[in-house]
């Protein structure tokens, strides 16, 4: 089938502001996003700039926007973003982090935020054997955002960022901060309560649920934000017993 990508390019080397440029392409319907990608950059555009890396889904390297929504082009296959001969598949870069060139963007912002809520196990406790011992059930509660992939796609769609709050911690932050305050073997909740406990942190949240409808691992991220609301809530409750 043939289709046009229709790719967001900017060189601030030479572009004063980011414009569209078309390339029409012969493809199959069950060919990637990321192939047709490859198949500009390596035979009709070689300056195209993306990121991409182990295209299996597993990096989230290859993160873009993709006919309006944020998608990993190593997942998303043609036929999913072009229903018939001759469509228009929009592609450009994720939103909220500064463009450095193209489809690539710069990602120091979001990750010092992510790291702000100390995103390891704190624990300084003796371990009386080799290890802390862990149950299933115990594993099973904070199972969810351990799947996080760093794919940035929470921080590029949650409206929070379009301008309500840009200081905002943003979704991954928070949801990799639950997937240690709800692990058994962590003593870390104190120490992350004060970048948590903000305005700029969880209560920022407004639950519009974009950044769970995006995540490509299927992260109830909103629901861990909201959990973690909870938490810091009983906790004050308790007059800070269980920080």
């Amino acid at each position: 089938m043939k289709i046009t990508l229709q790719i967001q390019r900017y060189n601030p080397d030479a572009d004063s502001t980011p414009y569209f440029r078309d390339y029409r392409l012969e493809v199959e319907p069950t060919d990637r996003v990321l192939d047709a990608l490859m198949q500009v950059k390596n035979f009709i555009d070689g300056t195209l700039t993306f990121r991409k890396s182990c295209a299996h889904g597993v990096c989230g390297s290859d993160g873009m926007i993709i006919n309006g929504q944020e998608r990993l082009a190593c997942k998303t296959l043609v036929k999913d973003v072009a229903d018939s001969d001759g469509a228009v598949v929009k592609v450009e870069p994720l939103k909220h982090l500064p463009r450095l060139r193209d489809l690539m963007v710069q990602q120091d912002e979001f990750f010092a935020r992510w790291r702000k809520v100390k995103p390891f196990l704190i624990n300084e406790e003796t371990v009386e054997e080799k290890e802390w011992v862990q149950s299933p059930e115990e594993r099973a509660v904070f199972d969810d955002p351990t799947k996080c992939i760093l794919c940035a796609f929470c921080y590029s769609a949650c409206p929070i960022l379009d301008g309500k709050n840009t200081g905002f911690i943003g979704p991954a932050a928070i949801a990799q901060a639950a997937r240690f305050v709800f692990d058994s073997r962590d003593r870390g909740f104190a120490e992350r309560l004060d970048v948590l406990d903000h305005p700029d942190g969880v209560w920022a949240c407004e639950n519009h649920f974009q950044c769970t409808r995006v995540c490509p691992r299927g992260i109830k991220i909103t629901k861990n934000i909201n959990l973690t609301k909870r938490r810091i809530t009983k906790a004050k409750e308790q007059g800070e017993a269980e920080a």
